[in-house]
């Protein structure tokens, strides 16, 4: 075709024109809409969801029969006219101006003047001030739609640094090794627009009232563009198998689309979260999200989704977290071994209770008058000596049971009493002097009570065993406020320290100083006041001995 429109009563065409001087040079158009005929002739009626479809469908169906060079350089693609032939409008036509076209191109199908024309003002960011004629011609037949748009070049130099910026952008794209996908949601900017209109500004409260609005924005949001690390990540055999509807994407987090959805309504610009992902192939995925969304003067069909496989490192932090539970019950067994002794006081103590008063309560019924209130009295210590060895077992029980971390509000001062109920009896038969300073009125909190009392335990049998048989053996703990708010528990002891060259090292996994130690117990301490918000620290006393020092985050002030 050539750069002019051709001009009235030309014999090739048989089109009578009378505006070949108005658009002589502009970009120019044959179209051929026969198979958006039932669209057109439906009419947009039905509101602006139905608005949306409408204008894709028209301007999907209405094929490009020719085009002039100027229309090729302005929204051609770079193999040139021959690959615009045959193909829809839709995929070259400025997406800021769809509902003009499609609405110019309806009018003037149905309306019934042997010559219909139309001409609108639009808006589009490749011209200054265009203006868009449609038209059709008698001879041309009904379904040939005529386009031609009039305005002025703002940069000439622009469009081709345009198209060289849009093919490093596809070309960064496609050999990202990271899961890419382009989508077109300009039918949801455009319900946005209609809902901040009509004064929506709680999103979240509409969609409680209007779910079917997700399910339309999966269906309308499009993806228009994958490249093949994406394709790979979904299984998929090429990456067109994932071109169309966004909904695929959340087929498995149905709540991430009303997320993503809340975000792009609030003008936010990016949303990330983690959710599972349903492949075409049917494997079910952890993955990353992160949605950018575009914001004028971008191109606003452009919103990129970044996605990420977390599958594997998420098992992986599964299988450790499980490993290190292992590790931790191992380790409390193996502290429980060492306190066998003072354990078997313990339980000794209620039992040897029971079985005396158990002894007098019979004396005192086999007398020929029974004093039945001093059997009553023995039988109430019976009932407090066994309620006392049910505690004490169920301490045992809880230390060595595999159960998930339990985190609720606690009483520091009462897990250091907990725990000293383990090892009374080892510090009294060592003879190692015991001094508790528990700080009144201190903060709670949050925690799981058996594994603080691990740490407290493990500290306390580090301090009795460095001290080992010397004479005048002391433990000190103390409870307190720490500078910063948070609560600290404090154990000392006058033992022989921890060597210089071992202090950086003394909490690492598998690392001991004893000869027939583990090197687990201080590394799983750290991590169970790590896992707490907490710290321990490590440190030699100026007089002699070794000092740990643990803290945790004081329970949040509820107001």
């Amino acid at each position: 075709m050539s750069e002019t429109l051709p001009s009235a009563g030309d014999p090739d065409t048989g089109i009578v024109l009378e505006i070949d001087a108005l658009y002589r040079g502009s970009p120019y158009w044959e179209l051929d809409t026969s198979d958006a005929r039932i669209f057109i002739d439906a009419g947009p009626s039905g509101g602006d969801l139905r608005q949306a479809n409408w204008v894709a469908e028209v301007l999907g169906r209405s094929r490009v029969v020719d085009v002039n060079d100027r229309a090729v350089h302005l929204v051609g693609t770079f193999t040139g006219r021959e690959d615009m032939i045959g193909r829809p409008i839709a995929d070259f036509w400025p997406p800021d101006s769809h509902d003009d076209l499609a609405e110019l191109i309806a009018e003037v199908a149905t309306d019934r003047s042997p010559d219909a024309m139309r001409t609108r003002e639009i808006t589009s960011l490749l011209l200054q001030a265009p203006v868009l004629t449609v038209w059709r011609s008698q001879q041309a037949g009904a379904d040939t739609m005529f386009v031609a748009v009039k305005g002025v070049v703002n940069d000439r130099r622009s469009y081709w640094s345009l198209r060289a910026s849009e093919e490093r952008y596809r070309k960064l794209i496609h050999h990202m090794p990271n899961p890419l996908l382009r989508v077109d949601a300009r039918m949801m900017g455009r319900v946005f627009a209609r809902l901040r209109t009509e004064g929506v500004v709680d999103i979240e409260s509409y969609l409680d009232a209007h779910p079917e609005l997700i399910a339309f924005a999966e269906q309308s949001v499009r993806i228009t563009e994958v490249n093949p690390a994406a394709a790979l990540l979904f299984g998929a055999r090429s990456p067109t198998d994932l071109v169309g509807p966004v909904e695929c994407l959340f087929k498995a987090s149905p709540e991430t689309a009303r997320r993503v959805t809340i975000a792009h309504f609030d003008r936010r610009r990016s949303h990330v979260e983690v959710m599972k992902l349903r492949t075409l192939d049917g494997r079910l995925l952890d993955v990353r999200i992160a949605v950018t969304f575009p914001t004028p003067p971008e191109q606003l069909d452009v919103t990129v989704v970044g996605l990420e496989d977390l599958t594997d490192q998420l098992r992986t932090e599964a299988q450790l977290r499980q490993l290190q539970a292992d590790f931790t019950r191992a380790a409390r067994i193996s502290t429980l071994g060492e306190l066998a002794t003072s354990i078997a006081h313990e339980v000794n103590q209620p039992l040897a209770a029971i079985f005396t008063n158990a002894e007098t309560s019979l004396r005192w019924l086999s007398r020929d008058e029974p004093n039945l209130a001093k059997v009553v009295q023995l039988t109430s210590r019976i009932v407090a000596s066994a309620r006392h060895a049910n505690e004490i077992v169920h301490r045992i029980r809880a230390m060595t049971a595999k159960h998930a971390p339990e985190r609720l509000p606690l009483d520091l001062n009462e897990v250091v009493d907990e725990a000293l109920l383990f090892l009374r009896h080892d510090i009294d038969a060592r003879s190692i002097r015991l001094s508790t300073r528990l700080g009144l009125g201190l903060p709670r909190v949050i925690g799981d009570r058996v594994q603080l009392q691990q740490v407290v335990v493990n500290l306390l049998v580090n301090s009795v065993q460095a001290i080992g048989q010397a004479k005048a053996g002391r433990v000190e703990l103390s409870t307190g406020l720490g500078a910063g708010g948070e609560v600290v528990f404090v154990i000392r002891d006058n033992g022989p320290g921890i060597p210089e060259d071992d202090l950086d090292r003394i909490f690492e996994g598998f690392f001991t100083t004893k000869e027939e130690g583990m090197g687990l117990g201080l590394a799983i301490c750290q991590s169970i006041m790590a896992a707490h918000g907490g710290g321990i620290a490590a440190s030699n006393r100026p007089e002699g001995g070794a000092c740990f020092r643990l803290w945790l985050p004081a329970e949040p002030d509820p107001a």
